[in-house]
Protein backbone atom coordinates (compact mmCIF):
# COMPACT_ATOMS: atom_id res chain seq x y z
CA UNK A 1 0.00 0.00 0.00
CA UNK A 2 1.00 3.42 -0.97
CA UNK A 3 2.47 5.72 2.14
CA UNK A 4 3.76 8.94 2.23
CA UNK A 5 4.96 8.79 5.79
CA UNK A 6 6.61 5.26 7.09
CA UNK A 7 7.36 4.82 10.93
CA UNK A 8 6.37 8.44 12.35
CA UNK A 9 6.41 8.55 15.82
CA UNK A 10 4.98 11.86 16.56
CA UNK A 11 3.21 12.42 20.18
CA UNK A 12 -0.35 13.23 19.27
CA UNK A 13 -1.85 12.32 22.72
CA UNK A 14 0.70 14.50 24.60
CA UNK A 15 -1.33 17.22 22.54
CA UNK A 16 -4.67 16.43 23.43
CA UNK A 17 -5.45 19.36 25.76
CA UNK A 18 -4.96 21.49 22.71
CA UNK A 19 -7.20 19.84 21.00
CA UNK A 20 -9.90 20.02 23.48
CA UNK A 21 -9.30 23.74 24.19
CA UNK A 22 -9.84 24.61 19.93
CA UNK A 23 -12.68 21.99 20.01
CA UNK A 24 -13.99 23.69 22.78
CA UNK A 25 -14.18 26.97 21.83
CA UNK A 26 -15.23 25.90 18.07
CA UNK A 27 -18.44 24.01 19.58
CA UNK A 28 -19.46 26.84 21.25
CA UNK A 29 -20.13 28.33 18.10
CA UNK A 30 -21.69 25.15 16.59
CA UNK A 31 -23.87 24.90 19.53
CA UNK A 32 -25.05 29.02 19.19
CA UNK A 33 -25.64 27.77 15.55
CA UNK A 34 -27.47 24.71 16.21
CA UNK A 35 -30.05 26.86 18.41
CA UNK A 36 -29.71 29.97 16.12
CA UNK A 37 -31.46 27.51 13.53
CA UNK A 38 -34.31 25.82 16.19
CA UNK A 39 -35.44 29.19 17.32
CA UNK A 40 -35.45 29.99 13.30
CA UNK A 41 -32.89 32.88 13.87
CA UNK A 42 -30.19 31.81 11.35
CA UNK A 43 -30.56 31.98 7.62
CA UNK A 44 -32.46 28.95 6.68
CA UNK A 45 -33.10 28.33 2.57
CA UNK A 46 -36.50 28.22 1.36
CA UNK A 47 -36.71 23.86 2.18
CA UNK A 48 -36.68 25.36 5.95
CA UNK A 49 -38.12 29.36 5.86
CA UNK A 50 -40.65 28.35 2.88
CA UNK A 51 -40.10 30.34 -0.33
CA UNK A 52 -40.94 30.41 -3.95
CA UNK A 53 -38.81 28.94 -6.82
CA UNK A 54 -39.38 30.58 -10.80
CA UNK A 55 -38.16 28.94 -13.63
CA UNK A 56 -38.16 30.77 -16.93
CA UNK A 57 -36.21 32.34 -19.73
CA UNK A 58 -36.26 35.62 -21.47
CA UNK A 59 -36.27 36.66 -25.15
CA UNK A 60 -33.31 38.87 -25.10
CA UNK A 61 -29.63 38.70 -23.37
CA UNK A 62 -30.04 39.52 -19.93
CA UNK A 63 -27.05 40.00 -17.50
CA UNK A 64 -27.31 37.96 -14.17
CA UNK A 65 -26.00 41.55 -12.15
CA UNK A 66 -28.66 43.35 -14.07
CA UNK A 67 -31.43 40.42 -12.85
CA UNK A 68 -30.48 40.77 -9.23
CA UNK A 69 -30.38 44.64 -8.87
CA UNK A 70 -33.90 44.31 -10.35
CA UNK A 71 -34.79 41.89 -7.33
CA UNK A 72 -33.28 43.84 -5.02
CA UNK A 73 -35.23 47.44 -6.25
CA UNK A 74 -38.24 45.91 -5.50
CA UNK A 75 -37.63 44.38 -1.87
CA UNK A 76 -36.01 40.94 -3.25
CA UNK A 77 -32.68 41.38 -1.38
CA UNK A 78 -32.05 37.83 -0.45
CA UNK A 79 -33.05 36.84 -3.49
CA UNK A 80 -30.86 33.66 -4.94
CA UNK A 81 -30.52 33.85 -8.90
CA UNK A 82 -28.88 31.37 -11.18
CA UNK A 83 -27.99 31.01 -14.76
CA UNK A 84 -28.61 28.12 -15.93
CA UNK A 85 -27.94 26.00 -19.51
CA UNK A 86 -31.75 24.67 -21.06
CA UNK A 87 -32.33 23.85 -24.58
CA UNK A 88 -33.56 27.70 -24.50
CA UNK A 89 -30.98 30.57 -24.09
CA UNK A 90 -31.17 32.94 -21.18
CA UNK A 91 -32.93 30.63 -18.88
CA UNK A 92 -32.94 31.50 -14.99
CA UNK A 93 -33.45 30.15 -11.43
CA UNK A 94 -35.23 32.70 -9.08
CA UNK A 95 -35.93 31.78 -5.63
CA UNK A 96 -37.16 33.97 -2.80
CA UNK A 97 -38.16 33.46 0.97
CA UNK A 98 -41.55 34.56 1.98
CA UNK A 99 -43.60 33.53 5.02
CA UNK A 100 -46.31 33.76 3.00
CA UNK A 101 -48.13 29.85 2.44
CA UNK A 102 -49.67 31.10 -1.06
CA UNK A 103 -46.97 30.70 -3.88
CA UNK A 104 -48.84 31.15 -6.59
CA UNK A 105 -49.16 34.66 -5.81
CA UNK A 106 -45.38 35.20 -5.29
CA UNK A 107 -44.60 34.04 -8.52
CA UNK A 108 -47.03 36.18 -9.81
CA UNK A 109 -45.37 39.13 -7.80
CA UNK A 110 -41.96 38.33 -9.38
CA UNK A 111 -43.14 38.16 -12.92
CA UNK A 112 -44.87 41.22 -12.62
CA UNK A 113 -41.52 42.69 -11.28
CA UNK A 114 -39.64 41.53 -14.40
CA UNK A 115 -42.27 42.91 -16.61
CA UNK A 116 -41.93 46.12 -14.92
CA UNK A 117 -38.01 46.21 -14.85
CA UNK A 118 -37.82 44.67 -18.33
CA UNK A 119 -40.21 46.00 -20.38
CA UNK A 120 -38.98 45.11 -23.42
CA UNK A 121 -37.75 41.65 -22.78
CA UNK A 122 -40.62 39.47 -22.15
CA UNK A 123 -39.79 36.72 -19.29
CA UNK A 124 -41.48 33.53 -19.58
CA UNK A 125 -42.35 31.17 -16.87
CA UNK A 126 -41.32 27.95 -17.33
CA UNK A 127 -42.03 25.91 -13.82
CA UNK A 128 -43.31 26.81 -10.03
CA UNK A 129 -42.71 25.37 -7.29
CA UNK A 130 -42.50 26.67 -3.68
CA UNK A 131 -43.00 25.18 0.06
CA UNK A 132 -45.18 26.97 2.74
CA UNK A 133 -43.52 27.73 6.07
CA UNK A 134 -45.70 25.32 7.66
CA UNK A 135 -43.89 22.40 5.74
CA UNK A 136 -40.73 24.42 6.20
CA UNK A 137 -40.99 24.10 9.76
CA UNK A 138 -42.08 20.50 8.93
CA UNK A 139 -38.60 19.88 7.53
CA UNK A 140 -36.54 21.36 10.44
CA UNK A 141 -38.12 18.68 12.30
CA UNK A 142 -37.30 16.23 10.15
CA UNK A 143 -33.64 17.20 9.57
CA UNK A 144 -33.55 17.25 13.23
CA UNK A 145 -34.61 13.67 13.74
CA UNK A 146 -32.41 12.60 10.80
CA UNK A 147 -29.04 13.69 12.64
CA UNK A 148 -30.52 11.71 16.18
CA UNK A 149 -30.96 8.54 14.38
CA UNK A 150 -27.43 8.56 12.61
CA UNK A 151 -26.15 9.53 16.16
CA UNK A 152 -27.72 6.89 17.68
CA UNK A 153 -27.16 4.33 14.98
CA UNK A 154 -23.33 4.92 15.50
CA UNK A 155 -23.63 4.41 19.20
CA UNK A 156 -25.32 0.98 18.44
CA UNK A 157 -22.74 0.00 15.56
CA UNK A 158 -19.62 0.58 17.63
CA UNK A 159 -20.76 -0.54 20.86
CA UNK A 160 -21.71 -4.19 18.98
CA UNK A 161 -18.50 -3.66 16.33
CA UNK A 162 -15.72 -2.61 19.53
CA UNK A 163 -16.88 -1.86 22.36
CA UNK A 164 -19.57 0.62 24.10
CA UNK A 165 -16.91 3.47 24.83
CA UNK A 166 -15.71 3.25 21.89
CA UNK A 167 -19.25 3.75 20.90
CA UNK A 168 -19.70 7.00 23.02
CA UNK A 169 -16.24 7.92 21.90
CA UNK A 170 -17.09 7.50 17.84
CA UNK A 171 -20.55 9.33 18.91
CA UNK A 172 -19.32 11.92 20.46
CA UNK A 173 -16.84 13.09 18.04
CA UNK A 174 -19.16 12.53 15.40
CA UNK A 175 -21.42 15.04 16.83
CA UNK A 176 -18.23 17.07 17.49
CA UNK A 177 -17.38 16.98 13.61
CA UNK A 178 -21.46 18.12 12.77
CA UNK A 179 -21.20 21.20 15.56
CA UNK A 180 -17.87 22.17 14.07
CA UNK A 181 -18.91 22.49 10.41
CA UNK A 182 -22.29 23.69 11.12
CA UNK A 183 -20.55 26.69 13.45
CA UNK A 184 -18.47 27.53 10.63
CA UNK A 185 -21.27 27.46 8.29
CA UNK A 186 -22.92 29.90 10.71
CA UNK A 187 -20.15 32.10 10.99
CA UNK A 188 -19.59 32.58 7.39
CA UNK A 189 -23.68 33.27 7.10
CA UNK A 190 -23.88 30.28 4.76
CA UNK A 191 -27.64 29.71 4.14
CA UNK A 192 -28.76 26.12 5.50
CA UNK A 193 -30.51 24.11 2.90
CA UNK A 194 -31.40 20.48 2.95
CA UNK A 195 -28.33 20.16 0.67
CA UNK A 196 -26.36 21.21 3.90
CA UNK A 197 -28.37 18.79 5.98
CA UNK A 198 -27.09 15.70 3.21
CA UNK A 199 -23.41 17.29 3.87
CA UNK A 200 -23.77 16.68 7.40
CA UNK A 201 -25.15 13.22 7.30
CA UNK A 202 -22.22 12.37 4.56
CA UNK A 203 -19.70 13.72 6.89
CA UNK A 204 -21.18 11.53 9.73
CA UNK A 205 -20.54 8.44 7.62
CA UNK A 206 -16.74 10.17 6.70
CA UNK A 207 -16.04 11.16 10.14
CA UNK A 208 -17.35 7.34 11.43
CA UNK A 209 -15.15 5.53 8.39
CA UNK A 210 -12.02 7.20 9.64
CA UNK A 211 -12.95 6.72 13.26
CA UNK A 212 -13.60 2.75 12.28
CA UNK A 213 -9.85 2.59 10.72
CA UNK A 214 -8.10 3.76 13.82
CA UNK A 215 -10.54 2.41 16.39
CA UNK A 216 -9.70 -1.35 14.60
CA UNK A 217 -6.17 -1.05 14.93
CA UNK A 218 -6.19 0.07 18.32
CA UNK A 219 -7.90 -2.79 19.47
CA UNK A 220 -5.26 -4.91 17.53
CA UNK A 221 -2.51 -3.28 19.40
CA UNK A 222 -4.07 -3.62 22.72
CA UNK A 223 -4.52 -7.63 22.38
CA UNK A 224 -0.39 -7.89 21.20
CA UNK A 225 1.21 -4.91 22.83
CA UNK A 226 -0.24 -3.48 25.59
CA UNK A 227 1.25 -5.48 28.25
CA UNK A 228 4.75 -3.80 26.23
CA UNK A 229 3.66 -0.31 26.82
CA UNK A 230 1.14 1.36 28.54
CA UNK A 231 -2.37 2.57 27.37
CA UNK A 232 -1.59 5.98 26.06
CA UNK A 233 1.43 4.73 24.10
CA UNK A 234 -0.57 1.57 22.67
CA UNK A 235 -3.01 4.64 21.31
CA UNK A 236 -0.52 6.91 20.00
CA UNK A 237 1.30 4.16 18.18
CA UNK A 238 -1.83 2.69 16.49
CA UNK A 239 -2.40 6.78 15.21
CA UNK A 240 1.13 6.91 13.63
CA UNK A 241 0.38 3.27 12.25
CA UNK A 242 -3.06 4.50 9.97
CA UNK A 243 -1.54 7.90 9.93
CA UNK A 244 -0.15 7.70 5.99
CA UNK A 245 -3.54 6.13 5.04
CA UNK A 246 -5.73 8.62 6.78
CA UNK A 247 -3.36 11.06 4.93
CA UNK A 248 -3.72 9.79 1.92
CA UNK A 249 -7.69 8.79 1.68
CA UNK A 250 -8.33 12.63 3.05
CA UNK A 251 -6.47 14.76 0.66
CA UNK A 252 -7.96 11.98 -2.35
CA UNK A 253 -11.06 13.19 -0.99
CA UNK A 254 -10.69 16.59 -0.36
CA UNK A 255 -9.46 16.86 -4.23
CA UNK A 256 -12.35 16.10 -5.67
CA UNK A 257 -14.57 17.77 -3.27
CA UNK A 258 -12.40 21.35 -4.26
CA UNK A 259 -12.89 20.36 -7.90
CA UNK A 260 -16.42 20.46 -7.45
CA UNK A 261 -16.36 23.41 -5.22
CA UNK A 262 -14.87 25.09 -8.04
CA UNK A 263 -16.92 24.38 -11.18
CA UNK A 264 -19.58 22.87 -9.83
CA UNK A 265 -22.02 26.08 -9.72
CA UNK A 266 -24.03 27.83 -7.23
CA UNK A 267 -26.46 25.49 -6.62
CA UNK A 268 -23.51 22.81 -5.02
CA UNK A 269 -20.90 25.15 -4.07
CA UNK A 270 -22.12 25.31 -0.18
CA UNK A 271 -22.86 21.86 -0.32
CA UNK A 272 -18.67 20.89 -1.69
CA UNK A 273 -17.55 23.60 0.98
CA UNK A 274 -19.23 21.88 4.08
CA UNK A 275 -17.94 18.80 2.78
CA UNK A 276 -14.39 19.89 2.50
CA UNK A 277 -14.59 21.32 6.30
CA UNK A 278 -15.86 18.02 7.05
CA UNK A 279 -12.87 16.18 5.66
CA UNK A 280 -10.69 18.36 7.50
CA UNK A 281 -12.33 18.51 10.47
CA UNK A 282 -13.08 14.48 10.70
CA UNK A 283 -8.88 13.92 9.84
CA UNK A 284 -8.30 16.19 13.10
CA UNK A 285 -11.14 14.61 15.03
CA UNK A 286 -10.16 10.85 14.87
CA UNK A 287 -6.56 11.73 15.69
CA UNK A 288 -7.50 14.32 18.24
CA UNK A 289 -10.73 13.93 19.91
CA UNK A 290 -11.91 10.11 19.64
CA UNK A 291 -8.85 8.63 20.57
CA UNK A 292 -8.27 10.60 23.95
CA UNK A 293 -11.72 10.34 24.70
CA UNK A 294 -10.53 6.85 25.30
CA UNK A 295 -7.79 7.32 26.95
CA UNK A 296 -9.63 9.66 29.35
CA UNK A 297 -11.99 7.27 30.42
CA UNK A 298 -9.72 4.59 30.76
CA UNK A 299 -7.58 6.29 32.94
CA UNK A 300 -10.93 7.43 35.26
CA UNK A 301 -11.92 3.87 34.75
CA UNK A 302 -9.71 1.08 33.81
CA UNK A 303 -11.00 -1.74 31.86
CA UNK A 304 -9.57 -4.81 30.04
CA UNK A 305 -10.71 -3.83 26.44
CA UNK A 306 -11.62 -7.18 24.29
Amino acid sequence: MLQILKKTNIDFIGKRYYAFAVSGILMIFGIVAFIAIFLGKADLGIDFAGGTMLEGYFEEPVRIGELRDAMSRNGYDDAFIQSLHREVPHYFLIRVKTTIEDVTQIAEDILGVLEKEFPDNKFHKDSVDGIGPSVGKTLQKQARLAVLIALVGILLYIWIRFDFRFGVAATLTTLHDVLLVLGILFILQREITLLIVTALLTLAGYSLNDTVVLFDRIRENLKLFRKKGGFASTINASINEVLSRTIITSLTTFLVLFILFLVGGEVVHDFALALMLGIIIGTYSSVFVASPIILEWERKSPKRFK
